[in-house]
């Protein structure tokens, strides 16, 4: 959905007449020319076991390109084995140093980083995080071009990949997981201790739930994932009028965009595109819904400088009705007053003291239960990595045969080969200076 995109700040057009000329140097014009993928070893810690493509994925790789050469570098985290690679026809190698395009799913530690290559990787630096700073530079030092899923994007900016399908679809699984367990209504088990999506579902098939209101909120593939479990679960869903003002005798949800949730300061009608492009002229209005629900799943994007959904005042206020929150999102200190910290896949759920506005127990009395797992797609590793793979073979693969003819690679490259931010994230030069 657009709004995912729009906080990616767009440089003056600094020489980019010639960076377009040459297409980022990726590619000889009207020359094909062998080009290895490498399936490299996550090293990040919590180990992550998802991978860009499976072995079967990477088998119609190299039967729609004949001339894209796969290796897989040996692992004993993934969800697919090496064995299972091997088995379908390609080499595993403690080594991949030979490979030009590197294919991870989570950071990169520096130490690890190969120098003069291209990576593909969620490297959590388009929005100056503090942590990933030394990445950057790191990057930027060893001449690599780095290519990061969350800017893979079509020429409206539409995000194109991602794992936000199957986090909606496990953060909602976890919130209903916390309600049964906090309220002792039933006991779920956890998503990372079953096979597949169809076991997930088959879980949920044996629980009732109490008539409650739910409120999801977003429009992009984190919400259609979470809405796909609340569908699953025959919970109906009702309209924004409807669930406002009427009480019902079993369980609904409402699905709220931000044209719902945020107001104009003065009063006058919303407009989304100036929203997106600004929005200082905009408050939360979500605190009529905060008065009329019991659980919330978020599935939006936050913005920068997007009004608070609720702040810690807002809980403290006597008519605020919400107990459980399943922060799919995960935006820490930011838009969910109780979304204190990340969770963890081991301990996914802890309780806010509404009146202290400090981290309590998940069960305490009066506290509202927070779910706020930032790597919820972990916990679906086989279906999650599959579904990856099929976009980033549609979208991503024809783009190094074609001449990027579509411009992916280029509006996705944050660096250069010769250790310089592209046009597009110039903005990103004082975030790097200022790294050790």
């Amino acid at each position: 959905m657009k709004l995912e995109t729009r906080n990616l700040k767009r440089a003056p057009k600094i020489h980019e007449k010639p960076y377009l000329c040459d297409r980022f140097n990726l590619f000889k014009k009207h020359t094909r020319m062998p080009i290895t993928f490498a399936i490299i070893k996550e090293r990040k810690n919590p180990p992550d076991r998802r991978v860009v493509f499976s072995p079967e994925k990477c088998q119609e790789v190299i039967k729609q390109f004949p001339d894209a050469k796969i290796i897989v570098e040996a692992s004993d985290v993934r969800i697919f084995s090496d064995e299972a690679y091997r088995d379908a026809g390609f080499e595993v190698k403690e080594d991949v140093s030979e490979a030009d395009v590197m294919l991870g799913v989570k950071e990169v530690p520096v130490d690890a980083l190969i120098p003069n290559k291209k990576y593909f990787f969620f490297s959590h630096t388009i929005k100056k995080q503090p942590y990933n700073r030394k990445l950057l530079k790191a990057m930027l030092n060893k001449d690599i071009q780095m290519f990061d899923h969350e800017t893979i994007v079509n020429a409206d900016k539409q995000r194109l990949i991602g794992f936000g399908y199957y986090a909606g679809l496990v953060g909602a699984y976890n919130g209903f997981r916390g309600l049964g367990l906090r309220d002792n209504l039933f006991e779920l088990p956890k998503v990372e201790n079953l096979p597949d999506l169809d076991a997930v579902k088959a879980e949920l098939d044996k629980i009732s739930l109490p008539n409650i209101k739910i409120i999801l909120s977003g429009t992009g593939k984190v919400a259609r994932g979470a809405k796909e479990i609340l569908d699953h679960l025959k919970i109906c869903e009702v309209t924004d009028a409807e669930y406002l003002s009427e009480e019902f005798n079993e369980p609904v949800y409402c699905l709220i965009d931000v044209s719902e949730y945020n107001k104009r300061k003065d009063g006058g009608e919303f407009n989304k595109e100036e929203f997106y492009e600004d929005p200082s002229d905009y408050e939360s209005d979500f605190m009529k819904y905060a008065k009329v629900s019991d659980v919330f799943f978020t599935g939006h994007f936050y913005g920068n400088d997007a009004p608070y959904f609720f702040t810690k005042k807002d809980a403290k206020n006597p008519d605020f009705k919400i107990n459980l929150v399943a922060d799919i999102s995960c935006d820490v200190d930011g838009p969910i007053a109780c979304t204190l910290r990340a969770s963890t896949i081991a301990n996914p759920f802890y309780g806010y003291d509404k009146k202290t506005g400090s981290e309590t127990a998940y069960d305490s009395p009066s506290a509202i239960t927070v779910m706020a797992v930032d790597n919820l797609p972990c916990e679906l590793p086989k279906d999650a990595s599959e579904g990856f793979g099929e976009m980033f073979l549609e979208n991503v693969i024809p783009a190094f045969f074609n001449n990027d003819k579509d411009g992916i690679l280029q509006r996705a490259r944050i660096t250069t080969e010769d250790g310089k931010l592209t046009p597009r994230f110039v903005y990103l030069q004082d975030y790097v200076q200022f790294a050790d």
